[in-house]
């Protein structure tokens, strides 16, 4: 789905120099090279307070802790996501309420929020899913009207604009009150190894978040509220200063690659392409296609005999699993959210991929496709 071998190969020698540096100099924790790309990412995405962290669902979860929500507060949020969304608010004691997702951006559907919120409703969750911006104007009206928090799960968007209707550009992740986001490995912007950070504008939570990354203390050894130990090291900071110089670029070849998708596959209407909604500028973190009157199985089963991975994400939604079962969700009706669990498969996508390779990726969609006409 990605390769990351190729990657490194076009940078090694300044990804070697930078991790041996890290190595020599034996500042792994908190060093020189945390704190250097703490600050790249706050000039990249805008942002005043960037809390690097040691992956993607401790920023999530700290997040909802610095909100000081309590136990059965509501977080309204889409079913249609990774788990780490929404395990976090369970582990805090927090009930998600799953709401619909847009059949055609797969991200939340605004316009269900409001008959969603109750008297215990503390916050929205939107995610930015598979590279494509939830509609925040809408969200951020609707939570102010409501006095509700927003937390971004940016974990598959980062470097993604997002057009506001007063025309101004932010990237998302730093619209809501705080943003939350993954380093994993073959996220646009990965790491090798585990990895996340937070960012907002808001200086009092930057306080609280830092606090509560670093067990709870301000000054060492005295611990004003209950906290964790979440942290990036700075061998994954230094590979991550590098990659950030070349986000665009990544972001950019991910679309071209996008195109050529999308070119190709509109003459096949059994597949329905991605939509790219007006409202944001896509990057492209999986490339997510919706099928009608095809077998994913065997569509899978047939890629995979030519060596060609794809993946389902996600197969069983979250008001579905049974993680969630004492909450009830299991009878919550999202039609749409089933539906795309059925339909949903994604092809290959990354920064390196050749003009070689994906045309054999699509020759071998058509040849499948054009077999079940017959």
């Amino acid at each position: 789905m990605v390769d990351l071998v190729s990657q490194y190969q076009s940078m090694k020698t300044e990804v070697d120099r930078a991790i041996m540096n890290v190595v020599e100099t034996a500042q792994f924790i908190n060093g020189p090279e945390v704190q250097s790309f703490q600050k790249e990412l706050e000039e990249y995405l805008g942002v005043k307070h960037v809390i690097p962290v040691a992956n993607g669902t401790d920023a999530l979860q700290i997040a909802l802790m610095a909100l000081d929500l309590k136990p059965g507060d509501e977080v309204i949020t889409p079913s249609f996501t990774y788990i780490a969304t929404t395990e976090v608010m369970a582990l805090l004691g927090l009930k998600p309420v799953f709401v619909e997702v847009d059949s055609d951006t797969f991200c939340l559907k605004h316009g269900d929020i409001e008959a969603a919120i109750t008297s215990k409703t503390k916050a929205i969750v939107p995610v930015h899913l598979y590279g494509q911006a939830a509609p925040m104007n809408e969200i951020m009206a609707i939570a102010e009207k409501h006095n509700l928090f927003v937390v971004e799960d940016n974990a598959q968007a980062i470097g993604c604009d997002y057009y506001h209707t007063d025309s101004k550009i932010a990237k998302t992740g730093t619209i809501g009150h705080i943003g939350c986001t993954s380093f994993f490995p073959s996220k646009n912007l990965g790491c090798y190894g585990d990895g996340g950070a937070m960012c907002t504008n808001d200086d009092a939570l930057a306080a609280k978040i830092r606090m509560i990354a670093n067990h709870g203390q301000s000054e060492r050894y005295y611990h004003d509220v209950v906290g964790c130990n979440s942290r990036l090291d700075s061998i994954q900071a230094a590979v991550l200063r590098i990659k950030l110089r070349q986000l665009d670029v990544y972001n950019d070849r991910r679309r071209a690659v996008a195109d050529k998708y999308d070119q190709f596959l509109s003459a096949f209407p059994e597949i329905s392409t991605p939509v790219r909604a007006m409202n944001s500028k896509h990057v492209f973190h999986q490339y997510t296609v919706q099928l009608e009157g095809l077998n994913r199985d065997e569509l899978q089963a047939h890629l995979a005999s030519f060596e060609i991975p794809s993946m389902i994400y996600y197969p069983v939604p979250a008001h579905k699993q049974k993680m969630f079962s004492h909450f009830g969700s299991g009878s919550t009706n999202l039609p749409i959210t089933d539906w795309l669990t059925e339909r949903v498969i994604s092809f290959p996508i990354h920064t390196e991929m050749e003009d070689a390779q994906q045309d054999f990726i699509l020759e071998k969609i058509a040849q499948f496709v054009e077999s079940k006409r017959k």
